[in-house]
């Protein structure tokens, strides 16, 4: 699956270098053993952005992109979208989002949700169903309901500036590590795409990609 991924963000146009970061020696040989590029990091990280902040801290370029290898399924545009929010100068981190398309999502904690304001900014992302009235539920007066696409692209001094910021409450109790963002005041732009790709967080995630790769269907 890391080759997977390696691979489509290596197909990315307005992608570089793709480096995998990483603590264990056994990913470093299987990214080595594909002609790929790893960097072994510390073995303390808490966060993947911390990771991130590590070996970003030794390349010399303006814009970090964070494509985590447990998103097989996303596409070589998705990340050239995020790359491209940060044209404008006001921008210091994008993300992606698409429409819920499974009822089902909306009640499962592993599909984080995203809400945001008319220009696209995050207002705030959640494991839990957001921007629903509860006692009524959807309708044609609900607002649009969104599903967050791990997929990060951050300027490199603001990647530093981040990496330093204290853990916050929100963060913990959700355990999304972008709230953290949004905590300290600083925003996040986010671009919709029509893909819906599926992240692999469990055994059924796994076989679900599987499939569709095998069969070459779309996100």
């Amino acid at each position: 699956m890391v080759e997977h991924v390696y691979r489509r963000a290596e197909a990315a146009v307005l992608v570089d270098t793709v480096v995998v970061a990483t603590d264990d020696d056994r990913i470093a040989s299987a990214v080595a053993a594909f002609g790929g590029r790893a960097q072994m990091t510390r073995p303390d990280h808490l966060t993947g952005t911390d990771r991130l902040a590590e070996v970003a801290a030794t390349l010399a370029c303006e814009v970090v992109v964070n494509v985590q290898a447990d998103e097989p399924l996303i596409e070589p545009d998705m990340i050239d979208a995020v790359v491209a929010c940060l044209d404008d100068p006001a921008v210091v981190m994008s993300t992606l989002r698409c429409r819920l398309r499974d009822d089902a999502d909306l009640q499962d904690p592993h599909v984080v949700k995203v809400a945001v304001d008319r220009n696209g900014q995050a207002l705030f992302f959640s494991r839990a169903a957001i921007g629903l009235d509860q006692t009524t539920g959807g309708g044609a007066a609900a607002p649009s309901v969104y599903k967050h696409v791990g997929l990060y692209a951050y300027r490199r001094l603001f990647l530093m500036t981040l990496n330093q910021l204290d853990p916050t409450p929100l963060e913990r109790a959700e355990r999304l590590e972008q709230l953290r963002v949004l905590e300290h005041g600083y925003r996040i732009m986010t671009t919709e795409t029509k893909r819906d790709p599926i992240g692999v967080d469990t055994p059924r995630d796994l076989e679900r990609v599987r499939r569709l790769v095998a069969t070459g269907a779309p996100a």
